[in-house]
């Protein structure tokens, strides 16, 4: 009933982002999101690494069913010594745009797979997924961050897919990156 109401509300309506460009993103079927669930999985997996003291995320970028990279959220260069994660974010100048405390798990697949793979990128997928406190799952948030969503356009991957608490959602990259900027809480 919930995804019924999702897609009604969203497709039916055709619903409009304030760049006024209509808006892409795609619930997965149940097929297709049995054949993505094992990339998640995986994610998963990559999460548990995670050296973040506030969010355990991972990250995997595939192509052709191939993966090409994988990473978690860590300090730059994993040093203790760049670690941010219990700053509080307010302390900050205003012109500190960037308010993260550690590399993100999206920025370092994308960096790592530019590395090893720089023609593989192209046409890739990235999934992304959040632990909670539990190292559960945790469904995810609207796209929000800019310097993520950035990259990932600038290198040419094609999807965005991130597994709302409604189901599996597949963004085009670009949409992607302009709901980005739209982000409130």
């Amino acid at each position: 009933m919930l995804l019924e109401k999702f897609i009604i509300k969203h497709y039916k309506n055709k619903t409009f982002n304030t760049f006024n460009t209509y808006i892409n993103m795609k619930l997965l079927s149940w097929e297709q999101s049995k054949k993505v669930e094992k990339y998640f999985k995986i994610a998963w997996k990559i999460a548990q690494n995670a050296t973040c003291e506030r969010s355990k995320c991972g990250c995997i970028i595939v192509k052709n069913d191939k993966i090409i990279w994988q990473w978690y959220n860590t300090p730059p260069k994993n040093l203790e010594s760049q670690r941010r994660c219990n700053y509080d974010k307010n302390s900050y100048h205003r012109k500190v745009t960037d308010k993260t405390c550690c590399i993100h798990a999206e920025q370092r697949a994308i960096m790592d797979a530019l590395k090893n793979y720089p023609n593989e990128i192209g046409d890739s997928d990235l999934y992304f997924i959040r632990l909670d406190k539990d190292w559960n799952l945790s469904k995810a948030w609207k796209p929000y961050c800019t310097i993520c969503s950035k990259m990932a356009l600038d290198t040419w991957i094609k999807h965005f897919l991130l597994w709302h608490e409604e189901w599996i959602t597949e963004y085009d990259t670009k949409e992607y990156n302009l709901l980005s900027y739209q982000y409130y809480e």
